[in-house]
Formats: C-alpha cells, structure tokens, sequence
C-alpha cells in the first residue's frame, strides 16, 4: 500500500498538461493580438498624420489660389483704368464673387496629368466674401466716434438690438484699445478682440452676435480714417446704416440699380435713390475693397476641415493674410 500511494494517477497528468497547454495558447493568442493591435494602431496613426499634412497643403494650396484670383481681378481692374480712367471697382459679377462648388480635386488636373492616390478623393468648394460688405466695428474707435455711433444705432435700431449693448461695445472698445497702447486707467480692461465672434467681450450678448453676423466684420483701421462700406457688394441693411438719412427702400432700390450696372460712383449712386434727390454723406461708402474673407472646405475620406481666412490686397502681387482659423468637421461614414 505504502509503494501504490506514491504514484500520480494518469488522469491527474493528463489534466495538467491540458490546463498547461490552454494557458500557453491563451497567453500567445494575447501577445498576438497586442502585437496586431500596436501594428494597427501604427498604420492609424500614419494614416491620419498623412491625411493631416495632405489636407495642410490642400488647404493652404485653396488659399494660395484665391490669393491669384484677387490679384488678377486688381491687374485688370488698374488695365481698365489706364485704359478708360474707370475707378477701381469690385462688384458681384467678378470671378472673385463666384462661389466654387464642391468638385473633386483631380478635374483640377491639367489634361493628360492624373493622382497618385488613385485610391483616395479628395473633393474641395470655396468661396470669396468681401468683408467690406460689412459694417466694421473698428470704426467705432476710430477718430469720429460720434459719426460711427450713429451708424451702428441705425443698424441696431433696424434690427431690433438693445442700444444698451451698443453703449457698452463702444466703451468695451475704447478701453480695450487704450489698454492695448498702454494708455488705460488701470482698471481691468477687456482684451482686444480678433474675430467677430469675440466681440462677446465687449458686451454683446450671443443672439446679438447671431443677427449681427451678416453685417458686422472686426478689420483693422487705416490709420483715423473709417473702413468704407462697399455699394456694389453691401446688403440693403449695411447700406442703409451706413449712410444717415438715406430710407431702407432706397437702399433697397440702390440694390436693385447695382444688378444691372455695377456702381462707379459713390455721391452719384446714393443721390440718384436719395429722398427728393438730396445729398447725403457718403464718407463711408466706396465702391472698392481692400479686405476679403476666404473660405475652404476639404473633404478626404472620412476627414473634413474647413478654414477660413482674412486676407488684405494692397497691390496685385500683394495679398496679405491676416489670421487663419481650421475648423473639423464631422463627416457621416459611407453605408
């Protein structure tokens, strides 16, 4: 009895061999996957940074483009004028003005040309918006607050806004600005805000900004002067703000002239819809602008992004971008 009690039994054996065998297949079916999970992420990772930097070049590639169309649209504007002393004018019916639909990136190609990603779309839309079409709220620091003010009551009173708010952008501003230049009181002041969006500091409430939004831009003065209002690209609202005294059904007239002749003449486009066919103060009109918004939108594979950009045209070969903000976009995944 002492001899059998010292001998395993074969089914005990077995058993362990079994358990042995199960948690060696476990554990190298766990090594497996891990390492198949650090190689997938690997080709994630590079596939994202490779769509990042493509969609970087695109992007800046659209910018670059709506920098040509400007410039080229300013060369011949400055022909025309040598030619037959016509002001220099930017009005709708120019290429600049014509939205681009979104189009795949390859019928951009020139003819016989071809991707060399043949396995990846890239689709690209844009559009030039001439932020002189706006009232600028710069202006209501400039040099004639008083002048600036009345304008900006108009608009706030045709669109129904708190003058409330006005009163507090104008000094939100100011104070801004001062501290800025170093000339504040000491008090704490406002940062100086950048995009529309961050006119918020100032006061102004987020559903003021919503209805304020097509007719308000935040651009850089030149020098006291004010940013002039563009007739031929304005809406009737900013038209109307912008010259006092003029009613919104001349404004509204003015549109409708502009659509079948563009402006040349500021004094004479605002008289001719005046009331009785009086003068009235156009200082803050022009039928030329100096700064645009570009906007791009990019969409390859499941990425999409969109920029937008201010840029500033002194000269025809010079178009200067003023601050770039990229945005991602969600995009729904094929079914």
């Amino acid at each position: 009895m002492s001899g059998a009690t010292g001998v395993r039994a074969p089914g005990r054996c077995g058993g362990a061999a079994l358990l042995a065998a199960m948690i060696t297949v476990a554990l190298v079916a766990t090594l497996a996957a891990g390492a198949l999970w650090r190689q997938w992420r690997g080709v994630e990772v590079e596939a994202a940074e490779r769509a990042r930097v493509q969609s970087a070049w695109l992007l800046s590639g659209a910018l670059d483009w709506s920098r040509l169309i400007l410039s080229g649209d300013l060369s011949e504007d400055q022909k025309r004028q040598r030619n037959s002393n016509e002001p220099l004018t930017d009005h709708l019916g120019e290429p600049w003005a014509v939205p681009l639909a979104e189009a795949r990136l390859s019928s951009f190609l020139a003819a016989g040309e071809s991707s060399t990603d043949t396995d990846r779309e890239a689709f690209l839309s844009g559009q030039i918006v001439d932020l002189q079409s706006r009232l600028n709220v710069m202006n209501l620091a400039a040099r004639d607050k008083r002048k600036a003010l009345e304008r900006f009551d108009r608009l706030f009173s045709l669109l129904g806004l708190p003058s409330t708010e006005l009163g507090a952008l104008q000094r939100n501003l100011t104070r801004a600005q001062a501290a800025m230049s170093g000339g504040g009181d000491g008090t704490d002041a406002p940062l100086m805000p950048r995009r529309f969006e961050q006119l918020a500091w100032l006061g102004l409430a987020p559903a003021t900004l919503e209805q304020l939004r097509p007719y308000v831009t935040l651009l850089p003065t030149q020098g006291d002067a004010p940013t002039p209002v563009n007739l031929n690209t304005a809406s009737a609202e900013v038209i109307y703000a912008a010259v006092p005294g003029l009613d919104l059904s001349g404004a509204q007239r003015l549109v409708s002239e502009r659509e079948r002749a563009y402006l040349k003449d500021p004094a004479a486009a605002v008289t001719s819809v005046a009331p009785s066919g009086q003068a009235l103060d156009t200082s803050w009109t022009a039928v030329a602008s100096a700064f645009f918004q570009v906007r791009a939108r990019l969409r390859l594979d499941q990425v999409a992004l969109e920029e937008e950009s201010a840029v500033r045209r002194d000269a025809p070969q010079r178009v200067v971008p003023l601050w770039r903000e990229r945005t991602a976009l969600s995009v729904q995944a094929p079914r």
